[in-house]
């Protein structure tokens, strides 16, 4: 008799997903320099058409009380480096915002492809595998 083989993580992510009627969730990615373009694609595209939305929520190089102190800079900007993972791996797609591309941009990019989630850019030709 064959045993069924055990789904992945990831497949069952998505199985969840689809089990809560979660259909689509996209993940934005890209500097916050381009945080009011962030804003116009997360509501006027994907939003109003039936995506959950997920992208960064603090912009570091705005002055803030949380994180004046270098330290406490330096170890938010590695946690919220981990939670875009996060946000990377629960999302079905990613969209880079923006026309330029830094390196924290191009890890995100990097990880979105060793997962195997489709990549999109609202200007591709910042896209580091045509570049």
């Amino acid at each position: 008799m064959p045993y069924p083989t055990p789904s992945s993580t990831m497949e069952k992510l998505t199985e969840a997903k689809a089990d809560l009627g979660i259909k689509d969730v996209v993940v934005l990615c890209g500097s916050l320099r381009f945080a009011d373009l962030m804003a116009e694609v997360a509501v006027e595209q994907e939003a109003m058409a039936g995506a959950l939305v997920l992208k960064p929520q603090c912009n570091l190089k705005l002055p803030h009380p949380l994180w004046a102190d270098p330290a406490d800079a330096e170890a938010l900007a590695a946690r919220l480096a981990q939670q875009h993972e996060q946000k990377i791996r629960l999302a079905n797609r990613v969209i880079v915002v923006g026309d330029y591309i830094g390196d924290s941009t191009r890890s995100e990019i990097a990880y979105a492809r060793r997962l195997g989630k489709p990549i999109t850019f609202t200007h591709p030709s910042v896209d580091p595998d045509t570049v």
